[in-house]
Parts: C-alpha cells; sequence; structure tokens
C-alpha cells in the first residue's frame, strides 16, 4: 500500500507543480483571453494530467528506494538473500518478464513492487515480513509481487491517474471561469478568485479522483492474489500468507467475520483503502479452487 499512496501523492504533487508553473508563464491567461478556449483547455489538461502521471511513474522506484530505504541485493550477501533472488529469479521466468531487481528493507511485515518497465522492476520484502514468515509464504508473496509486474499493473494504474488527473484539471479551470466571470464578474482577464478557485477545485476534485484510482487498485490486488496462486500452482500458500499477516487463521472463513471484515478501513474512508479487507482476499482465492 505504501508504494501506492506515493505514488499517488507524487502524481498529484508533480500534477500542481506543473499547473502552477504553465499559470505564471500566463498560460491561464490564455486560454481565458476572448472566452474560455475549450479546445485548448482540454490539450492542457491531459498534458498536466498525463505528464505529472508518468513522471510519478519513471520516478517510481527511486522514490520508493528511497522512502524505504530497501538496499538492492544480488545474493552474494548470505544464504536468505540468496534464496529471495532464486525465488524472484524462478518467478520472473514462470511469468515471462525480466528479472527484476530484488531489494529488502527494516519494517513491518509488507513487500512491493514498482517500475515503469516490466522487465526492469524492483521487488522488495521487509525484514519483517521475512520474520513472521514461512519460506513458502513467503514466496507466495513475492508471485503477488511478480504477478504486479506481469499484468503491468503500475502502468495501468498510471494511464487511469491520468485519465482522471485531465478531468481534474479541465473541471477545476472551468470553474474556476466561471466563477471568475459569472460570480464576481471579473471582465478583464483573469482574476484572483479564478486562481483560488482552480486551487481549491483541484485539490477537491483530487481526493474525489483518488477514489476511483483507489478502486481500481483494489481489483488488481485480487488479480495479484490469483496470478500468485497461478505461479506457484496452489492458492494454499497464499492464503496462508494473507491469513498470517491478518491474523486469521487459513481456511473457510466464518460469516461473522466475513461479513465484517477486520481488516476493512471503517466508514467513508474505506472508499479510499488501495486494498481489499484480507477476509475478501482470502475468500475470492479460496473460491477458485
Amino acid at each position: 500500500m505504501k508504494r501506492i499512496v506515493l505514488f499517488l501523492i507524487t502524481n498529484v504533487a508533480i500534477m500542481l507543480v506543473l499547473s502552477v508553473a504553465l499559470s505564471v508563464l500566463g498560460v491561464d491567461r490564455f486560454l481565458s483571453a476572448n472566452g474560455l478556449n475549450i479546445p485548448m483547455l482540454l490539450v492542457f489538461s491531459l498534458i498536466i494530467g498525463f505528464g505529472g502521471s508518468f513522471i510519478s511513474l519513471l520516478m517510481s522506484k527511486p522514490i520508493a528506494k528511497w522512502s524505504t530505504g530497501a538496499q538492492v541485493i544480488d545474493g552474494s550477501e548470505g544464504s536468505e538473500q540468496r534464496w529471495l533472488v532464486d525465488t524472484v529469479h524462478r518467478l520472473a521466468e514462470r511469468a515471462g518478464i525480466g528479472m527484476p531487481e530484488v531489494a529488502f528493507y527494516e519494517g513491518e511485515a509488507n513487500a512491493f513492487a514498482t517500475g515503469a518497465f516490466r522487465n526492469s522492476a524492483l521487488v522488495a520484502v521487509s525484514t519483517g515480513l521475512l520474520q513472521a514468515m514461512t519460506r513458502e509464504e513467503v514466496e507466495a508473496v513475492l508471485g503477488h509481487e511478480i504477478a504486479h509486474i506481469a499484468n503491468g499493473d503500475m502502468v495501468t494504474l498510471t494511464l487511469i491517474q491520468g485519465v482522471v488527473n485531465t478531468f481534474v484539471v479541465f473541471l477545476a479551470r472551468a470553474v474556476g471561469y466561471l466563477i471568475d466571470r459569472v460570480v464576481l464578474k471579473n471582465e478583464r482577464g483573469v482574476g484572483i478568485g479564478y486562481y483560488v478557485t482552480v486551487f481549491v477545485c483541484e485539490m477537491m476534485f483530487s481526493v474525489l479522483a483518488s477514489i476511483i484510482v483507489a478502486w481500481f487498485s483494489r481489483q488488481r490486488e485480487f488479480r495479484a492474489d490469483a496470478g500468485s496462486a497461478q505461479l506457484l500452482g496452489n492458492g494454499q500458500p497464499m492464503v496462508n500468507a494473507l491469513a498470517r499477516l491478518g491474523g486469521l487463521q487459513p481456511g473457510a472463513l466464518p460469516q461473522s467475520v466475513a461479513s465484517a471484515g477486520i481488516n476493512n478501513v471503517p466508514g467513508f474512508m474505506a472508499l479510499f483503502s488501495t486494498h481489499p479487507p484480507i477476509e475478501q482476499r482470502i475468500a475470492a482465492l479460496q473460491a477458485r479452487r
């Protein structure tokens, strides 16, 4: 989840920086010189929306390494590191992708995969995960991350983010123009009301857009779980790994737990969760049998 949150935050930050920079250069004044230029505004929105997303994608590996302190390993560091590298290599071959960089970092049980390209990605696991799980469970988690790479999930997420960013930029400026001209009755270029409205709307619309992105992210987690089961030829190791992460017992879940969801984010905030509740992921894997 951490890498996705970092991607979203970085993406929004870059989008806002690009937006402010172009506004300072007078692009907004040009767009509204003789009434709002809708075709040019759409082009502008596409550049900002997809520009921010793709820059974030290209920066994803170094940002992930920096933010987690992940250290890339080659297997020469010790027997455990050799096993990690060999396991990732074997799973990558099965998935038909290039060998990713392998790294580990200090922290609670977790793992992530990131990178702009399928054949030059990064897979990292935490020391907490290595200590808490059996090797079979760790292999299942690695299979999950390899499945993310093989499915092109980071690129897909980037494209989705680019689309919603485009709407955010477009609608924010359309509303800003409306407020500036209709409500504030400004007839000379763009006034302060326009810039304030655009900034506020971009922040508000970005929050709403993140709900859409989070929903897509939750769907790809189910696909990656299924991908792990396919790579290992058995879904039980992934079920065991998820159960350990959630403090559950592997096997069939009682209806009370399945409906309540021990990992659910409560209330409205559940819409912003990038991962489904663990018991739902386990139930989905068990339903494949």
